[in-house]
């Protein structure tokens, strides 16, 4: 399970329904950031294992617990994680250049809360959207990924946050 920019309490009071339901299928749960309360940590890891980092919304206190990238191993695939925020250049490039000089399998981002999911060169760059917070996009969406002979990611979209 891949998600990102939950901002909860702010955006939401609890996980939405339809993201609960995908979390009950999850072996390991992966955040990009935002989470805005470690709350949501200890929510999300009832569930499975949780590997995450800090985005721009969160407070030192989970900025400490959690780092700003993430290198990860999982079943042989190299993974990255990093929420995407800053200054110069897109929330893409940015993910990218987070982890310039490593060879990565896939790049998890957020901060857009705008689904993505392209390859570049090797490295597949996967953003799962925001399942409290759509902004611009008309559904919500989290991400499940496959780490079988083939890494394979997609996203999940539903309707209400409720």
């Amino acid at each position: 399970m891949i998600v990102s920019d939950t901002h909860i309490p702010k955006r939401a009071k609890q996980l939405p329904a339809a993201l609960v339901k995908g979390l009950k299928k999850a072996d390991v749960i992966l955040h990009a950031g935002d989470w805005v309360d470690l709350s949501v940590y200890r929510e999300l890891s009832r569930f499975a294992p949780v590997y995450g980092v800090a985005g721009n919304c969160d407070p030192p206190k989970v900025r400490k617990a959690f780092g700003a990238r993430r290198i990860l191993e999982l079943d042989g695939w190299r993974i990255g994680i990093v929420h995407g925020d800053g200054q110069k250049g897109t929330t893409q490039n940015r993910a990218l250049a987070a982890f310039e000089g490593e060879k990565l399998d896939l790049i998890i981002f957020g901060h857009s809360h705008l689904p993505y999911k392209a390859r570049h060169g090797r490295t597949l760059l996967f953003n799962p959207g925001s399942p409290t917070d759509r902004r611009r996009n008309p559904l919500y969406s989290y991400g499940v990924a496959s780490l079988g002979e083939k890494l394979q990611v997609q996203h999940v979209y539903f309707k209400s946050r409720l």
